[in-house]
């Protein structure tokens, strides 16, 4: 009994070791905020991106799931990918990539992201693919929903070039999600 404590069996210290460590554990995964990225507009996308890096800045681990229209800030600008017709005939509706997203309000016939991009300059304000950028510096997780993939006929080569950017269903996300304590929708 050293320092007056008294010794504990093997089980109850190996019980004891298991407990401290679900603490741990429990404690790292609070610190999570999990994303889901649904809207495919230029402001909504940019509010997602500040808020991750902003999140990961601050040491909390953040994993975004984009589905459906969202899908599309994630486009490369080219890429030349065979595709069925239904494929094909997203690729020319969808937008390629962040710097060809609409606004949710005031798009004024695509002259909104166009102003909300010239303010930012002009205040200093990062562009949205540096915030992309930024985001995979900070170990920001960017998951792709393979349903909305598959139902918008996009394949993992027109993705963009992301540290950690991986594809998954939505069962994967939720077993993200519920491990956090945040969770957002956008």
């Amino acid at each position: 009994m050293p320092n007056g404590t008294p010794e504990l069996s093997p089980a109850l210290s190996a019980l004891a070791d298991r407990v401290a460590d679900l603490d741990t554990r429990s404690r790292a995964e609070a610190n999570r905020l999990a994303m889901v990225v649904f809207s495919g507009e230029f402001d909504r996308v940019l509010a997602a991106f500040l808020i991750a890096t902003g999140a990961a800045a601050s040491g909390v681990s953040v994993t975004m799931f984009f589905t459906f229209w969202a899908t599309a800030a994630l486009r490369r600008t080219r890429s030349s990918v065979e595709k069925d017709l239904t494929g094909r005939l997203f690729g020319w509706i969808l937008p390629r990539g962040s710097r060809s997203l609409p606004m949710s309000k005031l798009n004024l016939a695509g002259l909104g992201p166009a102003v909300i991009r010239q303010l930012m300059r002009r205040k200093g304000i990062a562009p949205l693919d540096e915030m992309i950028f930024l985001a995979g510096e900070l170990g920001v997780e960017v998951r792709v929903c393979e349903m909305s993939m598959g139902l918008l006929g996009l394949r993992r080569e027109e993705l963009v070039d992301y540290p950690g950017l991986s594809t998954c269903g939505v069962a994967t996300f939720i077993e993200t999600a519920t491990s956090g304590r945040v969770s957002l929708f956008i």
